[in-house]
């Protein structure tokens, strides 16, 4: 319970790879295909989490600024590009049911969503590792399971949401409204991310 409740908390708050997975449902084009990714990529992560590897990043300064200012970076760029997308009115999610793109063009686009967000590996590699690896070796497997539960709930239950509201989601004003706040969303966290 407390690997799901954590997990949890660091999965849910709105970022690149959730509003991804809003568009992707939104659109009904390979919805299985991104959600099943980003559950594959939380689920490595956290393994390496309680295999050490966040005490490996945070034990490096010179790793610790790539993350920092990397992240940072990545997170300007992607509220930058949600802001302009919200103010131009463009790029609302297709619900025509024509193919924006094959599979191999959507998994690499849930592949950049995923690993270019810093936030992923700060909460699954760092946050979950840390917190996994300091309780007593027998409960370490349950912690990660119940993480790993969380991700595998959010990420198909938001993809199946986001399908089932399209016709709300989908509309020009909702959806401009949530590219705002996501952009406003990455650019704070941007700034708190080179505050640290």
């Amino acid at each position: 319970m407390q690997g799901l409740g954590m997990g949890a908390s660091l999965i849910m708050p709105i970022g690149a790879q959730n509003a991804h997975v809003i568009r992707t449902g939104i659109r009904g084009r390979h919805v299985a295909l991104t959600v099943a990714t980003c559950v594959l990529i939380d689920v490595s992560l956290i393994a390496l989490g309680m295999a050490g590897f966040g005490a490996l990043i945070e034990s490096s300064p010179l790793l610790m600024a790539l993350s920092r200012y990397g992240g940072a970076l990545f997170l300007l760029w992607y509220g930058l590009r949600c802001l302009v997308s919200s103010w131009r009115g463009g790029d609302a999610p297709n619900l025509s049911g024509q193919p924006n793109g094959g599979a191999h063009q959507a998994l690499g686009t849930v592949l950049a969503m995923s690993l270019l967000n810093p936030h992923v590996y700060m909460d699954t590699v760092v946050l979950l590792g840390a917190v996994g690896s300091s309780l007593a070796a027998s409960h370490r497997p349950s912690f990660a399971a119940g993480a790993m539960l969380a991700s595998l709930l959010w990420f198909t239950g938001l993809g199946l949401l986001a399908r089932r509201c399209s016709s709300v989601l989908g509309r020009p004003a909702v959806w401009r409204s949530i590219e705002a706040f996501t952009g406003l969303t990455m650019l704070v966290l941007a700034a708190l991310l080179l505050r640290v």
